[in-house]
Parts: structure tokens; C-alpha cells; sequence
């Protein structure tokens, strides 16, 4: 038959290769000679490889045009010599099995999407909320409903969107290139929220790759791997008031106790195959139960979409959907939603460092090294097998940033804790001589990767002022909660890998060696204020055979408890503020075991009990009492009193509010050996009120104490004007507040 297309476009049709098909398919008017002029008339091209025949049906008129194949392959096109303009139509076809279904044309009208401006600023890593481009969007056009697709794959041959609405056949649904960007687009009429998808992706090589979409909300459940259409708007929020509070607070000087999450394992149902809470029983059960225990934080280890359970998380391949495991993302928005309810922020535990190796996954994405770096001395990471993101390519970076700004709009996350920045920070790490390239200076410094950091912090804190970001760094690097403004990394928060080593290895000690090592637990006081600390005890310290806490702990079953509530009392009074592991706040003897329920049959015995109890005591106290929050990143918030008394390895010291009247005195006794009348120098002449006492018969302790308090006498010690003499319970701790009276 007469055909209006050239021959290239032709060939481009039928073999998959072409850029740019709404520049052939769908509608377009075309010089036709009708009598003796030539005259504008539309011709309807697509492309139908398993269609018979095909019809078109205008859509006004309800009249059917026949169409013509003009290639074997099941490109066919109808010139309309009736008709001088366009119209609205849809095709009726008839497969070789006789089957009969109605089609819209994916190729009738061009849907702006993503504007020019969109992406020189996507190109330029400055597009900070691209997810509202890229992805799958249900969107309305000229009435008609449907799905908008956009992805980044610049050295792609070909882009297509498959599904089950066009048999999985990527030669169908053929994307547009908007060649400046790198990103393909297109609009898919009649989808709805549901539909599962992927693109598959022609790169230069010929090579066929099915990928998941790197901006989909929401995606199918392990083992499965494609993306579903779904929309985050319809969850009506009801925190309103928690957010302009956030908005205006001061992260630094409030109370922040976290209790750190593995949503898999907090609790399960063996009843029912062992299977996961969803997070509607989250919100039911674990919300109560954290406020319950007053920490004032959950930090969620990483819920992005993963494949392996094992990875805990931390091999993410789905940046933008929550998993699919606990239900769908609108139960994520509810499960936060009831957090901030109770008082109580949640953290997102964020994975930019690495990303796996799985097919569907970002690795090779349009057949080059996308996302990653090509040469294995920069882009893959040893420890973990995995590949590490280009932070110079700004495409990256804006995928990065634009991810973390998502979770905190889209699911109000309060916070982000950082995984793996050394990891991030340094070229050589984990890397033997001659395994990595230095930067241009010659050093071992990730300069992209630093200056990726500065910019996403100083966008979040732009964006959303009053979220905390704390990084994950073990390293000696200067300046991580830092401003950027004179040079640091801009997180709000360090993690103190240091304090929990050194106090960790102190107190798996016997104590009848720890005074010759009592410096572990001392050193952290002269470099407490040079970052603003996290303390951690996290998932990573019960792992790997390194035990549970209560495992770590000496001596006789006793005395493991009693270490132990000695040990925390330590870390809720220690200058930082805390976070701790799901399990140990009720003494698990296990360590962490991803794939069942943590032992809440413990709990049935008095010894986990009172281990609980001290922890809630310890974070209602720590709400209450300013001096242990307010000035946390000054040294004036701090003071010693006698911190060198190895020999009997108690430690003692005051912790300040900005008001000179409001302190605490805190003392630990870290032997076995009970101490009466141990004397310490205080500031203030007044009673001074027992308000802590980890021996405490309600926690299991032997309740060795000062029977409600001790009053201050004249004649001063270790500088201070006054003098107590203090019983200090044997692995025990106490905390005083000075009680005045009003004369």
C-alpha cells in the first residue's frame, strides 16, 4: 500500500530502535492529493505485532476506518482522505486467535510531563524534588486518565514500558527520548493505581535488561520484582500540629532517647507461620509499648524496598518504596502518623553509601555504568560486595538527595541516620595498596562524595528545618556535625563509635581488673563536645557472635544484671544523647537473630523486668531533668567531680542545666564492693535527693541506697564547697538532685 512514513522510520519501528516514535506513530496530517490539490489529512501509524487486523473507531462518530499493514512485522497505518483534521479515535483489533479487544493509542496526543526547565535542573543535581517527575504518576489529560512514565537512561538504545497491559512486549509501549536530559517519557492511557510494570531497556549492545523503576513508590513483594503504580497523596495527615512544632525546635538542647528498630523481628506471629506485623499492628502494638518505655525516638532500620531479608535492609534496591513486606506505603504514612500522635519521632536509618548487584536492580542500568563507577577501584565496594554510587555524576546526586528530601515529605520522617558514611568518606577504605585511585590532590579523601554530603545537608535543613540527620562514622574525620558554612559535613548528629567501643570493651571486664583500664571509660569526656555524640547501642553490637548486652556482662547471674543496669545509667547520663537496640532494653540473652521474634517470654521473670523498668525510669528522669539534655554540646553542661578514682572504679560527676541551681549529681560504681560513706564534693548546701537507684529492689537490685537522700555539709572536696558521704551500691548507680528549702 501508499505509506506516508519514510522508509528509516519504518525500519526504526519494526526493529525497536527508534527514540523518538510519537515523531511516527499515533496521528499526524499529512499532504494527500485529492482531486487536483493536495490537501492536509490525517494518518494514523502504530504498531500491533500480534493484531490481525485493525480498525479505527472514531471516537465522535463512532465510524470505523480500516487499516493497513504496512509491514509484516504489525506496523500498520490508515491515511484518512474524508477527514482535514484531527480527531479522537481508538483502535478495535482482532488477534490470529480471534480474539477481539479496544485499544487506546499511546500515541495520539504528546503529554508534557517534564518541562525543559525540569531538566536542566535535574541535570544539574538542583531538581531537589524529581520524584514528582520521575516515576510512574497517575495523571488526567484533556479528560483522559492515565500514567505518566519517566525514567533517566541516557546511553539507552531503546526504552519501553512493560506490563501486563501490553503482554510484557517491550516493542510496544516504546518511550520518547528528551534527548538534552537523557530521560524517556510516556503517557500510558487507561492504567490505574495497581498495575505492575517495568522498563525494559535496549542498551548500545543489543542486550535486553528488565528494570524495576529506581523512582517507584511502591513495588511487588520479594521474591518478585516489579514496580506498581500507586499514589501517595490519598493519606490524610493528622499531625499537622507535630510538624510546625518540629519546624521551630532545636534537636540539640531537647531530650532524644531512640529505640532502634528491625521491623522484621520486634515481634512476629509463630501462631501464623512466623509471618511479619504489618505496619498497622506497628502502629498498634509497638507505638504504645516505646512511649510506654518514654524513649522519645524510633530509628527503623532501612525499609526500603529490598530483595534478600538477610541483607537487614541495607542492600537496597527500591530508593523510593517502602517495603512491600509490612503492607503498602499509605500503611507506612499511618504508622508514623500514629508515632507523632503519641509524641514520639520516627528515623529513617538511610542507605546512600552502596547498592547490590541484583539484574533488576540500579547496577548497569542502561547497559553502562550508570549509577555506579565503571572501574572497580572506585565503584565497587569490598566488604559488602556491592557497587558505590558516582557522587561527581550529577544525575546521581540528585537521585540521592531528592531521595532523602522524599522520605521526610512523603512519610514526614523526622530524621535520617546516615549508614556507612566512612565508607563514603574515604577512597582507600577497605582497600589494600594499589586498590584505589587517589583524588586529584593525591589523597585518600572522596571529594565528590564529601561535597555530596555538604549539599545534601544544607538542602534538608533548607527544606526541613527541625529533622535530624546523624551520620554512622567511625572514623576520626573532622567536622561531621559541622555547619558547612565553615567547612564540616552539616549533620546534626555523629554517631560515638569510639565511646562504645572503648566502654564496651571496659565492662565485659571483670571487675576486679577494670581499674587498671579505667581510662576506656574516662577518654570519651576530653573529646565528648567536638562532634554533637550519639551514643549507640545498636543492632551492630549483638551480631556475629559478639552476644547479646546482658551476654556481654561478668560475673554471676546476679551480677550480670546488676552490670548492666550500671552500664546504661552510665549511658543516660553521659553527655549525647542515646540509642538503643530493640531486645536490650529487657536483657535478651540472645543476640539478634533477624528471622524470628525477639524473647518476650523474658519478660515473664523478674531480673528482664527490672531491667525494663530502669530503662523507662532512666528515660522519664532523662525527659524531666534539663541538666541532662540542655547543654549536651558544651562543656559547661559537664563537670567532674572526682572521674579518677580508678582504684576503686567508681566514677562521679554533675551534669548542668543553663540555670546554676539545676544539676545532678551522678556517681557508678563499677566493682562488686558496696561503699559506705564515700565522699564527694558538691556545689550547693541543701539535701540532695536520691532520684535514681540502679540497685534498687523494684529493678532486682540488693536495694543498697541513701534511704531517699543525703544532705550536703560544709567543708569542701575535690574543689567543690560542700561535702556529701554517699552509699554507693555494689555494680551500681545513683543520680541526686539538690532539693532546696525555702526559708
Amino acid at each position: 500500500m501508499i505509506t506516508s512514513m519514510y522508509a528509516d522510520e519504518i525500519v526504526g519501528i519494526v526493529n525497536s530502535n527508534n527514540q523518538t516514535p510519537h515523531r511516527v506513530l499515533g496521528l499526524h496530517m499529512v499532504e494527500a492529493p485529492i482531486g487536483n490539490e493536495l490537501k492536509n489529512v490525517p494518518s494514523i501509524r502504530t504498531f500491533l505485532p500480534d493484531a490481525k487486523t485493525v480498525k479505527i473507531v472514531d471516537e465522535k462518530s463512532n465510524k470505523e476506518y480500516n487499516m493497513h499493514k504496512v509491514h509484516n512485522d504489525g506496523l500498520y497505518e490508515a491515511i484518512i482522505f474524508e477527514k482535514n483534521d484531527k480527531f479522537d479515535y481508538h483502535f478495535k483489533i482482532t488477534g490470529y486467535n480471534g480474539q477481539e479487544w479496544t485499544l487506546e493509542d499511546p500515541y495520539s496526543k504528546w503529554v508534557e510531563g517534564i518541562t525543559q526547565f525540569d531538566q536542566y535542573l535535574f541535570n544539574r543535581s538542583q531538581h531537589y524534588k524529581i520524584y514528582e517527575k520521575l516515576g510512574a504518576h497517575q495523571m488526567t489529560i484533556d479528560g483522559e486518565k492515565g500514567v505518566y512514565f519517566s525514567v533517566w537512561a541516557p546511553n539507552a538504545q531503546r526504552v519501553s514500558v512493560i506490563g501486563n497491559f501490553n503482554g510484557w512486549d517491550g516493542r510496544k509501549d516504546v518511550m520518547e527520548l528528551l534527548h538534552d536530559s537523557g530521560v524517556w517519557v510516556h503517557f500510558k492511557k487507561g492504567l490505574k493505581s495497581g498495575e505492575i510494570y517495568k522498563y525494559e531497556i535496549k542498551a548500545k549492545d543489543g542486550r535486553l535488561l528488565e528494570k524495576s523503576d529506581p523512582y517507584a513508590t511502591y513495588c511487588e513483594l520479594r521474591p518478585k520484582t516489579a514496580s506498581i503504580v500507586y499514589t501517595l497523596e490519598d493519606y490524610k495527615w493528622k499531625d499537622k500540629k507535630w510538624m510546625e512544632k518540629r519546624a521551630s525546635s532545636d534537636f540539640l538542647n531537647q531530650p532524644v532517647s531512640i529505640y532502634e528498630v528491625h521491623l522484621g523481628s520486634w515481634r512476629r506471629r509463630p501462631e501464623e507461620g512466623n509471618r511479619f506485623l504489618t505496619y498497622i499492628e506497628m502502629a498498634n502494638e509497638l507505638v504504645p509499648y516505646v512511649k510506654n518505655l518514654g524513649f522519645t525516638h524510633i530509628e527503623l532500620m532501612p525499609i526500603e524496598e529490598h530483595p534478600f531479608d538477610g541483607s537487614w535492609g541495607y542492600q537496597v534496591t527500591g530508593y523510593f518504596a517502602p517495603t512491600s513486606r509490612f503492607g503498602e506505603p499509605k500503611d507506612l504514612q499511618f504508622f508514623i502518623d500514629e508515632c507523632h500522635k503519641n509524641g514520639i519521632g520516627v528515623i529513617l536509618d538511610w542507605v546512600p553509601g552502596h547498592y547490590p548487584k541484583d539484574a533488576h536492580g540500579l547496577i548497569d542500568f542502561d547497559g553502562t555504568a550508570l549509577y555506579e563507577h565503571a572501574d572497580p577501584k572506585k565503584g565497587e565496594h569490598m566488604d559488602w560486595g556491592t557497587k558505590i554510587f558516582n557522587y561527581g555524576r550529577l544525575e546521581v546526586k540528585n537521585f540521592l538527595i531528592s531521595n532523602a528530601l522524599y522520605w521526610l515529605d512523603k512519610f514526614h520522617f523526622d530524621g535520617l541516620r546516615v549508614d556507612a558514611v566512612a565508607s563514603m568518606l574515604y577512597l582507600d577504605y577497605s582497600r589494600k595498596e594499589g586498590e584505589w585511585i587517589p583524588n586529584q590532590y593525591g589523597g585518600r579523601e572522596n571529594l565528590e562524595a564529601i561535597e555530596f554530603m555538604q549539599h545534601l545537608n544544607s538542602i534538608v535543613h533548607q527544606y526541613y528545618p527541625g529533622v535530624m540527620m546523624a551520620a554512622e562514622e567511625s572514623t576520626s574525620f573532622g567536622g561531621v556535625s559541622k555547619p558547612t558554612y565553615i567547612g564540616g559535613l552539616g549533620f546534626g548528629f555523629k554517631w560515638n563509635m569510639g565511646w562504645m567501643n572503648d566502654t564496651l570493651s571496659y565492662i565485659e571486664k571483670d571487675p576486679i581488673h577494670r581499674k587498671y583500664h579505667h581510662g576506656e571509660l574516662t577518654f570519651s569526656f576530653i573529646y565528648a563536645w567536638s562532634e554533637n555524640f550519639v551514643l549507640p547501642i545498636s543492632h551492630d553490637e549483638v551480631v556475629h557472635g559478639k552476644g547479646s548486652m546482658i551476654a556481654k556482662m561478668p560475673g554471676d547471674y546476679w551480677q550480670k544484671f546488676a552490670n548492666l543496669r550500671a552500664y546504661y545509667a552510665y549511658m543516660w547520663t553521659h553527655p549525647g544523647k542515646q540509642l538503643l537496640f530493640m531486645g536490650q532494653e529487657f536483657a535478651q540473652f540472645d543476640e539478634w537473630n533477624a528471622d524470628k521474634s525477639l524473647d518476650w517470654h523474658l519478660l515473664d521473670f523478674d531480673f528482664h523486668k527490672g531491667i525494663q523498668q530502669s530503662i523507662s525510669d532512666l528515660n522519664h528522669i532523662y525527659k524531666e531533668e534539663k541538666s541532662l539534655w540542655e547543654k549536651d554540646f558544651t562543656p559547661d553542661g559537664f563537670e567532674g567531680i572526682n572521674c579518677d578514682d580508678s582504684d576503686n572504679s567508681i566514677l562521679s560527676f554533675i551534669r548542668k542545666s543553663s540555670d546554676p541551681k539545676d544539676f545532678l549529681v551522678v556517681v557508678i560504681n563499677f566493682t562488686p564492693v558496696p561503699r559506705d560513706y564515700y565522699m564527694l564534693g558538691v556545689p550547693e548546701e541543701c539535701f540532695y535527693e536520691e532520684i535514681f537507684n540502679s540497685d534498687s529492689g523494684k529493678y532486682c537490685g540488693s536495694n543498697f541506697g541513701n534511704y531517699g537522700g543525703v544532705k550536703a555539709i560544709p567543708g569542701g572536696i575535690f574543689g567543690k564547697p560542700y561535702s556529701i558521704n554517699v552509699k554507693i551500691p555494689p555494680l551500681g548507680a545513683i543520680i541526686l538532685k539538690p532539693k532546696y528549702t525555702t526559708k
